[in-house]
């Protein structure tokens, strides 16, 4: 089977998958579990009733509460009005020494120092097993589907017009109007005006000509040029589809569901594993150049409004100022190199686009785990655990580059021996991901 074929197919098992939600057994119990290897099924824990001393406690406590809240009747507005003043300042100082912060990550950026990480690399399944810079693998996919052309013309270039052009809306446009010239033949069958597009037609040069595979996809379909003579006697070029490949509407039909179907080929970023040592540098990390939006100068300047706002923490600033900063934080990275430092100080590290979600890095070191079945967390510099797993790495402050702090979870690891007192966690990475260990 053809690779193009294979994409297709694929593609539309996943969709079907998708539409049906994970699939389990009709015997199994659907309930979340966590099964210790080794061990006998612990008794569910049930919850202690309180006390009838602590129950007082918490009441004569609540009682307190309540009084306090209560607004007193010989106190005077002015004096309220102060009060609320002083919250508000105390809250705004808060804000302010969180902005300083921010300002002032624990983590030691540099750039293109020693960097990290060589590069950005790619890979594509249909092309391989190659890594390759972004530019020279998308080049690489062009490659490709023009060399599929000639076998399966109507996926391939139902696939170039998602891949080689960038601009969503454009490509929108063009397949609603390459599905509506597919209607229209299929709505009025042996009727010729609608089997043919004139090739002046304004619609048809802006939106679907100018887009690439567009004109691939249409002679595919069974369009051809031609000339035909108008009742005044001048003759126009059109696209004109004729014979048998007009009149069959169940293979006009599967075109128009292929060229639903069809999805951009991307390449899909490299992690670009690597495995160090404990090392006293952990938080040293130097990224190149290509991980930012801007250039190497703009990067320094931004570098020197840090350190100014660090000096100048007690500013404050209003909160359209600081959204305004937020959005150009998030506008700066394209890619974000996070370290994982375990326990006995191995580190792990992988690069990120800076606009995936947090839970990408989470699947990324269950991946890489020896005992995956234990839940774990991770945690910044300053011991915060990052459990905002819908936020993308930059949104959460870890762009350009940043060093977790990873831990199982206590609990369960206390479980785990109890019911199995060989158990022991000796090594946290799998061993085929140690074997790649280096020095920092």
């Amino acid at each position: 089977m053809a690779a193009i074929k294979k994409f297709f197919l694929q593609r539309k098992l996943d969709a079907k998958f998708k539409l049906a939600g994970e699939g389990h057994k009709l015997t199994d119990d659907t309930r979340t579990k966590v099964s210790i290897p080794g061990s006998t099924p612990a008794l569910p824990a049930t919850r202690r009733p309180v006390s009838e001393e602590k129950q007082m406690a918490a009441d004569a406590a609540l009682a307190r509460l309540n009084k306090a809240q209560a607004p007193s009747k010989n106190s005077s507005s002015l004096h309220s009005k102060a009060r609320q003043e002083a919250l508000a300042e105390q809250k705004a100082l808060e804000k302010a020494s969180a902005e300083a912060a921010r300002y002032a990550p624990l983590t030691e950026v540099e750039i293109e120092a020693h960097p990290a990480v060589a590069g950005v690399l790619f890979r594509c399944s249909l092309i391989g097993p190659d890594l390759l810079p972004r530019d020279k693998m998308e080049a690489r996919i062009e490659e490709f589907l023009l060399s599929q052309l000639a076998e399966e013309p109507e996926m391939t270039s139902a696939l170039m017009i998602q891949t080689l052009n960038k601009n969503s809306e454009q490509v929108k446009q063009c397949i609603e109007m390459l599905g509506r010239y597919i209607d229209n033949v299929v709505d009025h069958p042996g009727e010729e005006k609608y089997q043919r597009i004139r090739l002046g037609n304004k619609v048809l040069s802006e939106k679907v000509l100018s887009l690439r595979g567009a004109n691939e996809f249409l002679q595919a379909i069974g369009f051809e040029k031609n000339k035909i003579e108008g009742p005044d006697g001048t003759s126009d070029e059109f696209l004109v589809l004729s014979g048998d490949k007009a009149n069959d509407m169940e293979r006009l039909k599967s075109l128009k569901e292929i060229l639903a179907m069809a999805e951009p080929i991307r390449p899909e970023l490299d992690r670009s594993i690597k495995v160090f040592h404990p090392s006293s540098k952990a938080s040293k990390i130097e990224v190149p150049e290509e991980f930012y939006t801007i250039s190497a100068d703009e990067i320094k300047k931004e570098m020197q409004i840090r350190q100014e706002a660090v000096e100048k923490f007690g500013m404050l600033r209003t909160k359209e100022m600081r959204e305004k900063d937020r959005l150009r934080e998030l506008r700066r990275y394209r890619y974000c190199l996070i370290r994982i430092r375990f326990p006995n100080e191995v580190l792990l590290q992988g690069t990120f686009r800076a606009n995936e979600k947090f839970s990408t890095v989470r699947a990324f070191v269950a991946e890489c785990l020896e005992h995956d079945w234990i839940p774990f967390s991770l945690s910044d510099q300053l011991g915060s655990k990052l459990d905002e797993e819908n936020s993308t790495v930059a949104e959460l402050g870890l762009a350009p580059a940043s060093l977790l702090q990873f831990a199982y979870d206590p609990g369960v690891l206390a479980e785990a021996s109890a019911q199995n007192e060989s158990f022991a966690v000796t090594a946290y990475l799998k061993k085929e991901v140690l074997n790649q260990i280096s020095s920092l």
